[in-house]
Protein backbone atom coordinates (compact mmCIF):
# COMPACT_ATOMS: atom_id res chain seq x y z
CA UNK A 1 0.00 0.00 0.00
CA UNK A 2 1.35 3.41 -0.93
CA UNK A 3 2.23 5.90 1.80
CA UNK A 4 0.77 9.40 1.58
CA UNK A 5 3.36 12.18 1.37
CA UNK A 6 2.70 15.90 1.76
CA UNK A 7 5.14 18.32 0.18
CA UNK A 8 4.65 21.52 2.17
CA UNK A 9 5.48 24.73 0.31
CA UNK A 10 4.70 28.44 0.20
CA UNK A 11 5.05 30.28 3.50
CA UNK A 12 5.05 33.89 4.57
CA UNK A 13 8.40 35.23 3.36
CA UNK A 14 9.70 36.73 0.13
CA UNK A 15 10.75 33.21 -0.86
CA UNK A 16 7.13 32.00 -1.24
CA UNK A 17 7.36 31.52 -5.00
CA UNK A 18 10.86 30.01 -4.80
CA UNK A 19 9.40 27.45 -2.39
CA UNK A 20 6.65 26.54 -4.87
CA UNK A 21 9.30 25.85 -7.50
CA UNK A 22 11.13 23.59 -5.05
CA UNK A 23 7.86 21.75 -4.39
CA UNK A 24 7.39 21.16 -8.11
CA UNK A 25 10.94 19.82 -8.29
CA UNK A 26 10.42 17.47 -5.37
CA UNK A 27 7.16 16.22 -6.85
CA UNK A 28 8.94 15.39 -10.11
CA UNK A 29 11.76 13.57 -8.26
CA UNK A 30 9.79 11.40 -5.81
CA UNK A 31 8.95 7.75 -6.44
CA UNK A 32 5.32 7.73 -7.65
CA UNK A 33 5.17 3.93 -7.55
CA UNK A 34 5.92 3.98 -3.82
CA UNK A 35 4.14 7.17 -2.68
CA UNK A 36 0.95 9.13 -3.26
CA UNK A 37 2.13 12.74 -3.22
CA UNK A 38 0.15 15.91 -2.55
CA UNK A 39 1.56 19.45 -2.61
CA UNK A 40 0.20 21.51 0.30
CA UNK A 41 0.51 25.29 0.01
CA UNK A 42 0.70 27.69 2.98
CA UNK A 43 -0.61 31.20 2.28
CA UNK A 44 -0.65 32.79 5.71
CA UNK A 45 -3.39 31.06 7.70
CA UNK A 46 -4.85 29.58 4.52
CA UNK A 47 -3.48 26.05 4.16
CA UNK A 48 -4.72 24.15 1.14
CA UNK A 49 -3.79 21.45 -1.34
CA UNK A 50 -2.60 22.55 -4.75
CA UNK A 51 -6.08 21.63 -6.00
CA UNK A 52 -7.62 24.02 -3.47
CA UNK A 53 -8.96 21.68 -0.76
CA UNK A 54 -8.56 23.28 2.70
CA UNK A 55 -6.30 21.57 5.23
CA UNK A 56 -7.85 20.68 8.59
CA UNK A 57 -5.26 21.99 11.05
CA UNK A 58 -6.46 19.61 13.79
CA UNK A 59 -4.79 16.65 12.11
CA UNK A 60 -3.33 18.02 8.83
CA UNK A 61 -5.91 16.23 6.70
CA UNK A 62 -8.08 17.23 3.74
CA UNK A 63 -11.32 15.97 2.22
CA UNK A 64 -11.74 15.12 -1.45
CA UNK A 65 -14.94 13.70 -2.90
CA UNK A 66 -16.33 13.14 0.57
CA UNK A 67 -13.29 11.06 1.60
CA UNK A 68 -10.88 12.22 4.31
CA UNK A 69 -7.18 11.97 3.43
CA UNK A 70 -4.38 11.94 6.00
CA UNK A 71 -0.61 11.88 5.57
CA UNK A 72 2.16 9.53 6.69
CA UNK A 73 5.01 11.98 6.15
CA UNK A 74 5.65 15.65 5.38
CA UNK A 75 8.50 16.91 3.21
CA UNK A 76 9.05 20.55 4.21
CA UNK A 77 10.28 22.81 1.42
CA UNK A 78 9.17 26.19 2.78
CA UNK A 79 12.10 28.61 2.54
CA UNK A 80 11.59 31.07 5.37
CA UNK A 81 8.85 31.25 7.98
CA UNK A 82 7.11 29.10 9.16
CA UNK A 83 8.85 26.09 7.64
CA UNK A 84 12.52 26.90 8.12
CA UNK A 85 12.49 28.39 11.62
CA UNK A 86 11.01 25.57 13.71
CA UNK A 87 7.40 26.81 13.92
CA UNK A 88 6.00 24.23 11.48
CA UNK A 89 8.21 21.51 12.96
CA UNK A 90 6.69 22.17 16.39
CA UNK A 91 3.18 21.81 14.99
CA UNK A 92 4.05 18.56 13.20
CA UNK A 93 5.65 17.22 16.39
CA UNK A 94 2.46 18.01 18.30
CA UNK A 95 0.23 16.07 15.88
CA UNK A 96 2.80 13.25 15.52
CA UNK A 97 3.52 13.58 11.80
CA UNK A 98 7.11 12.68 10.76
CA UNK A 99 8.88 15.19 8.53
CA UNK A 100 11.99 15.50 6.38
CA UNK A 101 14.23 18.04 8.08
CA UNK A 102 15.67 18.92 11.47
CA UNK A 103 13.61 19.55 14.58
CA UNK A 104 12.54 22.73 16.35
CA UNK A 105 15.83 23.66 18.03
CA UNK A 106 18.11 23.09 15.04
CA UNK A 107 15.68 24.84 12.70
CA UNK A 108 15.34 27.88 14.96
CA UNK A 109 19.10 28.07 15.44
CA UNK A 110 20.08 27.81 11.78
CA UNK A 111 17.35 30.24 10.71
CA UNK A 112 19.04 32.91 12.81
CA UNK A 113 22.24 33.36 10.81
CA UNK A 114 24.01 35.49 13.41
CA UNK A 115 23.26 33.18 16.35
CA UNK A 116 24.06 30.04 14.34
CA UNK A 117 27.43 31.22 13.05
CA UNK A 118 28.55 32.55 16.41
CA UNK A 119 27.45 29.32 18.10
CA UNK A 120 29.41 27.26 15.57
CA UNK A 121 32.46 29.49 15.98
CA UNK A 122 32.88 27.96 19.45
CA UNK A 123 33.42 24.60 17.71
CA UNK A 124 36.30 25.98 15.65
CA UNK A 125 34.48 27.18 12.54
CA UNK A 126 35.84 30.43 11.08
CA UNK A 127 33.21 33.13 10.48
CA UNK A 128 33.20 36.71 9.22
CA UNK A 129 33.39 39.65 11.62
CA UNK A 130 29.85 40.88 12.11
CA UNK A 131 27.43 42.89 14.17
CA UNK A 132 23.64 42.69 14.47
CA UNK A 133 21.01 45.41 14.54
CA UNK A 134 17.51 44.95 15.92
CA UNK A 135 14.39 46.92 15.03
CA UNK A 136 13.82 49.78 17.45
CA UNK A 137 17.47 50.09 18.45
CA UNK A 138 19.58 53.12 17.59
CA UNK A 139 21.85 52.31 14.67
CA UNK A 140 25.61 52.73 15.09
CA UNK A 141 27.24 55.56 13.21
CA UNK A 142 27.70 54.53 9.57
CA UNK A 143 31.37 55.41 9.68
CA UNK A 144 31.81 53.22 12.77
CA UNK A 145 30.22 50.28 10.96
CA UNK A 146 32.59 50.81 8.03
CA UNK A 147 35.61 51.16 10.32
CA UNK A 148 34.68 48.02 12.29
CA UNK A 149 33.97 45.74 9.33
CA UNK A 150 35.87 47.38 6.50
CA UNK A 151 34.56 48.19 3.04
CA UNK A 152 33.16 46.57 1.08
CA UNK A 153 30.91 44.80 3.57
CA UNK A 154 27.59 42.97 3.36
CA UNK A 155 24.36 44.11 4.98
CA UNK A 156 21.51 41.61 4.94
CA UNK A 157 18.50 40.29 6.79
CA UNK A 158 19.32 37.95 9.65
CA UNK A 159 16.42 35.68 8.71
CA UNK A 160 15.95 36.21 4.97
CA UNK A 161 16.98 33.92 2.16
CA UNK A 162 17.61 33.97 -1.60
CA UNK A 163 19.59 37.20 -1.03
CA UNK A 164 16.40 39.25 -0.59
CA UNK A 165 17.39 42.49 1.13
CA UNK A 166 21.12 41.82 0.79
CA UNK A 167 23.50 44.59 -0.33
CA UNK A 168 27.23 44.67 -0.95
CA UNK A 169 28.11 48.07 0.51
CA UNK A 170 31.10 49.93 -0.92
CA UNK A 171 30.76 53.41 0.57
CA UNK A 172 29.82 54.89 3.93
CA UNK A 173 26.94 56.72 2.24
CA UNK A 174 25.39 53.38 1.23
CA UNK A 175 25.38 51.90 4.76
CA UNK A 176 22.06 53.32 6.02
CA UNK A 177 20.09 52.71 2.77
CA UNK A 178 21.32 49.10 2.85
CA UNK A 179 20.20 48.71 6.47
CA UNK A 180 16.76 50.10 5.61
CA UNK A 181 16.47 47.66 2.71
CA UNK A 182 17.44 44.69 4.89
CA UNK A 183 14.93 45.65 7.59
CA UNK A 184 12.14 45.25 5.03
CA UNK A 185 12.78 41.49 5.24
CA UNK A 186 12.61 41.18 9.04
CA UNK A 187 13.36 42.70 12.43
CA UNK A 188 17.06 41.81 12.58
CA UNK A 189 19.89 42.84 10.27
CA UNK A 190 23.47 41.59 10.00
CA UNK A 191 26.40 43.78 8.96
CA UNK A 192 29.23 41.46 7.95
CA UNK A 193 32.78 41.83 6.71
CA UNK A 194 33.60 40.88 3.12
CA UNK A 195 35.80 37.82 2.56
CA UNK A 196 37.65 37.58 -0.75
CA UNK A 197 37.91 34.00 -1.91
CA UNK A 198 36.27 31.05 -3.64
CA UNK A 199 32.63 30.46 -2.74
CA UNK A 200 31.52 26.83 -2.58
CA UNK A 201 28.56 24.89 -1.24
CA UNK A 202 28.33 21.32 0.04
CA UNK A 203 25.24 19.18 0.53
CA UNK A 204 25.10 16.24 2.93
CA UNK A 205 22.60 13.90 4.54
CA UNK A 206 22.63 11.07 7.03
CA UNK A 207 20.44 8.07 7.76
CA UNK A 208 20.70 5.40 10.41
CA UNK A 209 22.93 3.41 8.04
CA UNK A 210 25.12 5.95 6.27
CA UNK A 211 26.54 9.45 5.94
CA UNK A 212 26.66 10.95 2.45
CA UNK A 213 28.59 14.05 1.37
CA UNK A 214 27.86 15.15 -2.18
CA UNK A 215 30.40 16.62 -4.62
CA UNK A 216 31.03 20.30 -3.88
CA UNK A 217 29.76 23.09 -6.14
CA UNK A 218 31.87 26.16 -6.91
CA UNK A 219 29.86 29.36 -7.31
CA UNK A 220 31.21 31.94 -9.76
CA UNK A 221 28.73 34.81 -10.04
CA UNK A 222 28.64 37.26 -12.93
CA UNK A 223 27.35 39.93 -10.53
CA UNK A 224 28.80 41.75 -7.52
CA UNK A 225 27.84 38.78 -5.34
CA UNK A 226 25.60 35.71 -5.43
CA UNK A 227 22.38 37.73 -5.47
CA UNK A 228 18.80 36.81 -6.48
CA UNK A 229 19.45 37.31 -10.20
CA UNK A 230 22.52 35.11 -10.02
CA UNK A 231 20.62 32.43 -8.13
CA UNK A 232 17.48 32.32 -10.23
CA UNK A 233 18.16 34.08 -13.54
CA UNK A 234 21.29 32.22 -14.62
CA UNK A 235 23.78 35.02 -13.96
CA UNK A 236 26.26 32.58 -12.42
CA UNK A 237 28.48 29.62 -13.25
CA UNK A 238 27.83 26.68 -10.93
CA UNK A 239 30.69 24.23 -11.33
CA UNK A 240 30.23 20.72 -9.91
CA UNK A 241 32.60 19.31 -8.83
CA UNK A 242 34.38 22.45 -7.67
CA UNK A 243 37.85 23.25 -9.02
CA UNK A 244 39.59 22.87 -5.67
CA UNK A 245 42.38 20.56 -4.45
CA UNK A 246 41.32 17.13 -3.22
CA UNK A 247 42.57 17.85 0.30
CA UNK A 248 40.42 20.99 0.50
CA UNK A 249 37.41 19.11 -0.89
CA UNK A 250 37.80 16.35 1.68
CA UNK A 251 38.13 18.88 4.50
CA UNK A 252 34.98 20.76 3.48
CA UNK A 253 32.96 17.55 3.25
CA UNK A 254 34.24 16.39 6.63
CA UNK A 255 33.53 19.77 8.25
CA UNK A 256 30.03 19.83 6.76
CA UNK A 257 29.29 16.40 8.23
CA UNK A 258 30.75 17.50 11.59
CA UNK A 259 28.53 20.57 11.57
CA UNK A 260 25.53 18.34 10.74
CA UNK A 261 26.06 16.44 13.99
CA UNK A 262 26.75 19.52 16.10
CA UNK A 263 23.45 21.19 15.23
CA UNK A 264 21.46 17.94 15.24
CA UNK A 265 20.45 18.17 11.59
CA UNK A 266 18.23 15.69 9.80
CA UNK A 267 17.47 15.12 6.14
CA UNK A 268 19.47 17.05 3.54
CA UNK A 269 21.29 20.23 4.51
CA UNK A 270 23.54 22.49 2.48
CA UNK A 271 26.39 24.53 3.93
CA UNK A 272 27.94 27.49 2.12
CA UNK A 273 31.66 28.24 2.55
CA UNK A 274 34.26 30.77 1.42
CA UNK A 275 37.79 29.47 0.85
CA UNK A 276 40.33 32.21 1.57
CA UNK A 277 44.09 32.36 1.86
CA UNK A 278 45.36 32.08 5.40
CA UNK A 279 46.35 35.50 6.73
CA UNK A 280 49.63 34.04 8.03
CA UNK A 281 50.57 30.87 6.14
CA UNK A 282 52.22 28.24 8.30
CA UNK A 283 54.53 27.18 5.50
CA UNK A 284 56.14 28.97 2.55
CA UNK A 285 53.81 29.21 -0.44
CA UNK A 286 53.66 26.00 -2.41
CA UNK A 287 55.17 23.92 0.38
CA UNK A 288 53.33 21.20 2.27
CA UNK A 289 49.74 20.19 1.47
CA UNK A 290 47.05 22.59 0.25
CA UNK A 291 45.36 22.85 3.64
CA UNK A 292 48.38 24.71 4.99
CA UNK A 293 47.66 27.63 2.67
CA UNK A 294 43.88 28.10 2.93
CA UNK A 295 41.22 28.86 5.53
CA UNK A 296 37.66 27.54 5.37
CA UNK A 297 35.10 30.14 6.39
CA UNK A 298 31.51 29.28 7.21
CA UNK A 299 28.94 31.44 5.45
CA UNK A 300 25.54 29.90 6.12
CA UNK A 301 23.69 26.69 7.02
CA UNK A 302 20.56 25.86 5.00
CA UNK A 303 18.34 23.12 6.43
CA UNK A 304 15.68 23.32 3.69
CA UNK A 305 17.75 23.83 0.54
CA UNK A 306 16.22 24.55 -2.84
CA UNK A 307 15.10 21.50 -4.80
CA UNK A 308 14.35 22.65 -8.33
CA UNK A 309 15.93 20.69 -11.16
CA UNK A 310 18.74 23.27 -11.36
CA UNK A 311 19.26 23.78 -7.61
CA UNK A 312 22.57 22.89 -6.00
CA UNK A 313 21.46 19.65 -4.33
CA UNK A 314 20.05 17.96 -7.46
CA UNK A 315 23.19 19.08 -9.33
CA UNK A 316 25.40 17.51 -6.67
CA UNK A 317 23.36 14.31 -6.57
CA UNK A 318 23.76 13.91 -10.32
CA UNK A 319 27.51 14.61 -10.09
CA UNK A 320 27.77 11.87 -7.45
CA UNK A 321 26.22 9.39 -9.88
CA UNK A 322 23.18 8.97 -7.63
CA UNK A 323 19.47 9.11 -8.41
CA UNK A 324 17.63 11.92 -6.61
CA UNK A 325 14.59 9.62 -6.35
CA UNK A 326 16.64 7.15 -4.30
CA UNK A 327 18.06 9.92 -2.09
CA UNK A 328 14.59 11.22 -1.26
CA UNK A 329 13.36 7.68 -0.60
CA UNK A 330 16.31 7.25 1.79
CA UNK A 331 15.25 10.33 3.74
CA UNK A 332 11.56 9.41 3.88
CA UNK A 333 12.08 5.78 4.83
CA UNK A 334 14.70 6.70 7.43
CA UNK A 335 11.99 8.59 9.34
CA UNK A 336 9.24 6.04 8.75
Amino acid sequence: MKRNIAIIAGGDSSEHDVSLRSAAGLYSFMDKERYDITIVVFDGKNWHTEAGEPIDKNDFSFTRGGVKHTFDFAYITIHGTPGENGILQGYLDMIGLPYSCCGVLAAALTFNKYACNHYLSYFGFHIANSLMLRAGQKWPNAQKIADTLGLPCFIKSNIGGSSFGCTKVKTVEDVYPAIERAFREGDEVICESFMQGTEVTCGVYKTKEKAVAFPITEVVTHNEFFDYDAKYKGQVDEITPARIPDAVRDKIQAETLRLYDIIGAQGIIRVDWIITKKPTPTLPEGKGNDLNDVQLNLLEVNTTPGMTATSFIPQQVRAAGLDIKDVLTDIIENKL
